[in-house]
């Protein structure tokens, strides 16, 4: 998207992505009314939403036997009312169809970075693998956005600060069918917890797991994986041994973290790079989105005129360092207040916590969790190459 976004503006970008394609499972796939924003203002909103993906108004879960709505995203400020669930692929595909159309664009892929290109303090450009051998870029500003393991923020030593997290996830495919019920976000039970997202033809299922336990789970053998599923959602009964071995489970290792900068001379990181996100609420994607947008539009007239500084690159971590702090810090509080509470449960489910008895209490609370899902705090808005000088 930055890449995308600085091209349009009138600056050459190189994209170095490591796959030959961009077909992952289990990626961040929950696009937010935040993103869908940018797209309209881009004038891509009707066509990106040609694009395969389901709509989701209300986040909702069942909570034993009683069902919850987490948050309504029906009263948001925004054009799109909605979480949009699209395969990862799909939406990187669309940007970069996008992006193509402007002649600065340049997108490598199987090239996967090794090594920071360094001359006297200062990133002057990156040392890729390729199945060619190994490819050089000189760069004015090397940008980090490879994720939660980035190899680009070790390369540069930047100090990262871990939050912590009390839980891992569990991701699998599970056939969907007509009959089946609609979509709730979660399935709270007996010190477990289940996410379902409604793929269309499949559920994208979550089985969220104390920090560290997936080896325990293994330990007991997938028999008991499949009938804890089988126990959260009864009408997937007759489906859990579509998990047939264990290579059907991807373990997510959640990480909450963030550097303590962002930057050195010549690089800056964004994202999962900058600040990995519990999925909670999925934001992670969202975050990184707008990112993009705070950086390009802080980024683009320094880069196309040669007067990009350690400054400018400071700024745009001031810019977007509240709304990731303020994020995390609601992520750490349910993962401490909600989530390690119910993964310490050893048989029913208990008294209510506190947040989800307020808003069972005042359904108007709702619209706090959607603003902070769905908008974010401070949301960026896309600039026009007009205003950009381009």
């Amino acid at each position: 998207m930055l890449g995308f976004l600085l091209a349009r503006a009138g600056v050459d970008v190189a994209v170095l992505e490591k796959h030959a394609d961009f077909l992952r499972d289990f990626r961040g796939d929950t696009i937010h009314p935040s993103t869908l924003e940018v797209m309209h203002e881009l004038g891509l909103l009707d066509e990106f939403l040609r694009r395969p993906h389901q709509e989701l108004s209300r986040m909702a879960g069942k909570v034993g036997d009683e069902l919850l709505i987490f948050a309504d995203f029906s009263h948001l400020p925004t054009r799109c009312k909605f979480i949009a669930f699209m395969p990862q692929w799909e939406f990187l595909n669309f940007v970069v169809e996008q992006a193509r159309g402007y002649k600065g664009f340049r997108l490598c892929m199987e090239a996967e970075v090794t090594e920071l290109v360094q001359q006297g303090g200062t990133v002057t450009g990156v040392i890729a693998q390729t199945p060619h051998g190994k490819l050089r870029v000189d760069a004015q500003l090397v940008v980090g956005a490879d994720g939660r393991s980035s190899t680009v923020r070790a390369q540069a030593g930047l100090e990262v600060i871990d939050l912590g997290a009390p839980m891992d996830a569990l991701w699998m495919r599970l056939s969907r069918r007509t009959a089946d019920p609609g979509q709730t976000f979660g399935r709270i039970a007996s010190g477990q917890i289940l996410v379902l997202i409604d793929r269309g033809d499949y559920w994208q299922a979550a089985y969220v797991i104390p920090k560290g336990g997936f080896d325990e789970i293994r330990r007991k053998g997938l028999p008991s994986l499949r009938q804890a599923l089988a126990t959260l959602a009864p009408f997937l009964q007759d489906r859990v041994g579509e998990l047939r071995d264990w290579p059907d489970v991807k373990l997510l290792t959640v990480r909450v973290d963030h550097l303590r900068r962002w930057y050195r001379p010549g690089l800056l990181c964004i994202g999962d790079a900058a600040h990995a996100m519990s999925p909670i609420g999925g934001v992670g994607i969202n975050l990184a989105i707008q990112d993009a947008v705070a950086a390009a539009n802080i980024l683009a007239v320094p880069l196309r005129d040669g007067t990009m500084d350690e400054a400018t690159l400071a700024a745009v971590q001031r810019r977007r360092e509240l709304p990731t702090r303020w994020t995390q810090r609601a992520q750490v509080f349910l993962q401490d207040r909600v989530i390690r509470r119910v993964l310490t449960e050893t048989h029913s489910v208990g008294p209510l916590p506190l947040p989800l008895r307020l808003l069972r209490r005042w359904p108007v609370l709702q619209r706090i969790p959607a603003y902070l899902v769905g908008v974010g705090v401070r949301p960026e808005h896309v600039r026009s190459p007009v205003a950009l000088g381009a």
